[in-house]
């Protein structure tokens, strides 16, 4: 899948006000994009599918260049664009089934370096609402982007696999609904375990 949710965080971390008509747009689109290729590969050039991959791209870099975590986001964007761009003019059908690859790979890349060159990425997203999160929340906010970038390797992994298998439904299946749902169910999961954590700590 392509991370549309935490693509979304990072754009509405800025000005919410607003982004969030664009986010909104743009994720719903990054949602949709599985389902036009199962329904147009083969129906017209996979390079109009590329075309439309790129400017979902280039519409999440816009929404984001001025995020607090546009540091790491707008490099990974412009590789993302720059890999799908090249891969296209190789070969246009494989790049329409790589993009969401290319994103997942390319936010695991920015969970990765925000550990090797902090402030994390999660600590980035949350600057707005926390500016200067305790030492135990910056640890935990540490965990939870090394967590996503295992996360987003390993649904890049599986996502390449259906790729690789050649078959568009199931391409499709685990690109446009299952990874959305592991997705969701890492959000729920972290949302609960932070909920503990903080009535634990006797915090709002």
């Amino acid at each position: 899948c392509e991370p549309s949710p935490m693509w979304s965080t990072a754009s509405m971390t800025s000005s919410p006000n607003k982004v969030r008509p664009a986010v909104i747009v743009l994720a719903s689109l990054g949602m949709a994009y599985p389902f036009a290729v199962f329904l147009l590969l083969g129906r017209v050039p996979a390079g109009a599918l590329v075309a439309a991959a790129l400017a979902l791209a280039a519409g999440r870099l816009a929404a984001i260049r001025r995020s607090a975590a546009a540091r790491l986001l707008v490099p990974v964007l412009c590789l993302v664009l720059a890999a799908t761009a090249v891969s296209g003019l190789a070969d246009a059908h494989a790049a329409a089934l790589a993009y969401p690859v290319l994103m997942s790979l390319g936010m695991a890349a920015a969970f990765g370096l925000s550990l090797l060159y902090p402030p994390s990425l999660v600590e980035s997203l949350a600057a707005l609402a926390e500016p200067a999160p305790p030492p135990a929340a910056r640890a935990y906010m540490r965990t939870v982007s090394l967590v996503w970038g295992v996360f987003l390797t390993t649904n890049a992994a599986l996502s390449a696999a259906t790729a690789w298998l050649g078959d568009v439904r199931l391409w499709t299946l685990y690109n446009g609904l299952i990874s959305y749902g592991l997705m969701g169910a890492l959000f729920a999961g972290e949302y609960a375990v932070r909920r503990r954590i903080r009535s634990r700590e006797g915090v709002a």
